[in-house]
């Protein structure tokens, strides 16, 4: 990245021309869209014949809300860069992205910031279904400050500011899958689980919960999602495919490897309706209602019902 940049600098110096000294006062990107670089990370703003670029590893944007009293501190160096540029004609994607950049325009003025702090907020975008007041997270907002900085103009001359907005970068978010068949198992020790390929979504289960006796009509067996008993986790997972075998193990296994856990905030619902399916077979299905995951300074509403499946036992 620090290779592509400098070739990106070294470019722009070769074909600047003289047609004109411009003096540029101030420079202004609050109104114009984030866009990003496919193939070098790179983040900028573009305003007719003006540039804004932000240079920062591609691993500063975690997807994972902000404190918004500690935000992400950058300071400008080498690693992260921040450069401004005025054009002799109007500027486009071509002009950052590409590894050789057109011909045209040139640059006519370039500023490169010498030092101050890159201060980053990240919250989360929600999706809301009104029908069941359940959220998704659909992506990650990174709300760009430049504080106390200050701009080597290239002639001697430097411009500071105290804050400077660059604005917000989004990122999308990937969907969680939650592609659950709907049936339900229990180990010996109550753990009930659900799984697909890449995820598993289970609940250390209160025994008096799963009772081989018929419930009574409009009249589920409740209790309340805990730390321990009746924790909930929902588990993403990597580097290998999800079995049965994963599960009612005294040591969990390596592989495959969790990748995202989110828990169930202490406080939500459980309810249990018992039925039979057969002599001496029972069937509970459980709903879980206003239940909420948690995953770091993330949060989404399961909504206020969501069947978490059926669990077959034998009496």
């Amino acid at each position: 990245m620090k290779r592509f940049l400098g070739i990106l600098i070294c470019t722009i110096a070769l074909h600047s021309c003289d047609d004109g000294d411009l003096v540029v006062d101030k420079i202004d990107f609050s109104a114009v869209q984030t866009q990003s670089c496919a193939t070098n990370n790179l983040l900028y703003k573009l305003n007719e014949n003006e540039s804004l670029i932000l240079k920062v590893p591609a691993a500063t944007f975690v997807n994972n809300p902000t404190d918004p009293n500690a935000p992400i501190i950058l300071d400008v160096n080498g690693t992260n860069q921040v450069v401004y540029s005025f054009y002799n004609g109007k500027v486009v994607s071509g002009n950052i992205c590409d590894v050789i950049p057109p011909a045209t325009p040139n640059v006519n003025s370039q500023w490169k910031a010498s030092s101050g702090k890159i201060e980053i907020v990240t919250t989360d975008i929600k999706k809301l279904d009104e029908t069941n007041n359940s959220t998704r997270i659909t992506g990650y907002n990174n709300n760009i400050v430049f504080k106390n900085i200050t701009f080597d103009k290239g002639d001697g001359t430097s411009q500071f500011y105290e804050t400077f907005a660059f604005g917000d970068y989004t990122k999308p978010a990937d969907p969680l899958p939650f592609a659950f068949s709907g049936l339900l198992n229990i180990c010996s020790n109550g753990q009930v689980y659900g799984f697909s390929a890449s995820e598993s979504f289970t609940l250390n289960i209160d025994s008096a919960l799963i009772a081989n006796e018929v419930t009574a009509p409009n009249a589920p067996r409740t209790g309340v999602i805990g730390a321990t008993v009746n924790k909930l986790v929902y588990s993403l997972f990597t580097n290998g495919v999800v079995s049965p075998d994963y599960f009612c193990q005294a040591t969990v296994p390596l592989l495959p490897t969790v990748s995202q856990e989110w828990l169930g905030k202490v406080g939500g619902i459980i309810e249990v309706t018992t039925s039979t399916n057969g002599p001496n077979v029972f069937k509970h299905v459980i709903i879980l209602k206003n239940v909420t995951l948690v995953k770091g300074n993330s949060n989404f509403q399961l909504g206020t019902s969501y069947k978490y499946g059926e669990l077959q036992t034998v009496k």
